[in-house]
């Protein structure tokens, strides 16, 4: 009778066990390059989503090349598959225009948002005893704009867009290298493109102090991006807000994903956001402001939650 009662015991352990572990819901979280803030903040998401979920909602984050291998991946990745990038380009894939011509794919239409993260916001750093306040005191300046990044060919767009190609010296010297190059002298400035409060401008600020440099609403239109505000403060020695642009960065899914699903990791996200900006600044940036950066549908499960707690939506998010 005590051999009985003991597999009986263990066939319900087992039952038990395969019952957790069928409640677990396990997500696919693809971000980007293992050296890049982005994927600090999505292993910091994956650990909120345990911890907020009683251990229920299990992330495991991938390696990315960038945000168009995110997009790319939708035409093959199946159940719930998140991916990070910016909202632009899932308006191309979907258009089939640019990058993602002749790549064209239905699946690109089933992709639907769930939560803005940090975005990447522009820094036009100098030096603060170099005597420059606006754009037009970068003539004759050294400024560092680095290679390949967003953020050098965004810098690169802004001086032809305010009058100053070939106005201003262009330092042959790596992103990575800026601050002490600012230091020694070497350089006036630097360009750099990032989640605030950016490291390399923290770095920067305590270190030799800057200036980070605001533009008028006329540039901003100009630029095309989003403005946003970094709140006076961020930085040391910064007693006014900086008035800059950003590329909105979003979390996204496909409708293969399920409404409760999604509607899990939404408010997971929201109810664990404050938590997460005590451990990484650049989480407080993230706010409801950031929802009208979302130009293309959010998923039925996000928009549940988004209702429930009075965000105002678009029709088209909807």
């Amino acid at each position: 009778m005590k051999f009985v009662k003991s597999l009986a015991v263990a066939g319900l352990a087992v039952a038990l066990s395969a019952t957790v572990a069928s409640a677990e819901t396990r997500v696919t979280y693809k971000s980007a390059k293992s050296s890049s803030s982005y994927y600090q903040m999505a292993v910091q998401i994956a650990e909120a989503m345990k911890a907020g979920s009683g251990g229920e909602i299990i992330v495991t984050v991938e390696e990315s090349q960038g945000s168009v291998q995110n997009v790319m991946e939708t035409v093959a990745r199946t159940g719930n598959y998140v991916f990070t990038t910016p909202p632009v380009l899932v308006k191309l894939a979907q258009g089939g225009k640019a990058m993602f011509k002749d790549k064209g794919n239905p699946r690109f239409d089933e992709i639907r948002a769930l939560f803005p993260i940090p975005s990447l916001t522009m820094h036009f750093v100098v030096r603060s005893d170099a005597g420059v306040t606006s754009f037009a005191d970068l003539e004759g300046k050294t400024i560092l704009l680095g290679k390949g990044s967003f953020g050098a060919r965004e810098g690169e767009k802004y001086l032809k867009l305010f009058g100053l190609e070939g106005k201003v010296d262009l330092a042959d010297v790596e992103l990575s290298n800026a601050v002490p190059a600012l230091k020694n002298g070497q350089i006036d400035g630097f360009v750099t493109a990032g989640s605030y409060p950016a490291p390399n401008v923290i770095e920067a600020a305590a270190g030799t102090g800057v200036t980070v440099l605001s533009l008028t609403d006329a540039q901003i239109a100009e630029t095309k991006r989003a403005k946003l505000v970094i709140p006076a403060g961020t930085y040391a020695g910064q007693d006014k807000d900086i008035v800059t642009t950003s590329l909105p960065v979003v979390a996204y899914s496909t409708t293969d994903m399920d409404d409760e699903t999604a509607y899990q990791l939404t408010k997971t996200f929201w109810d664990q956001k404050a938590k997460m900006g005590k451990d990484a600044a650049w989480w407080n940036g993230v706010n409801e402001g950031l929802m009208s950066n979302i130009s293309g549908k959010l998923h039925p499960g996000a928009v549940r939650f988004y209702k429930e707690k009075g965000f105002a939506l678009s029709d088209a998010q909807q």
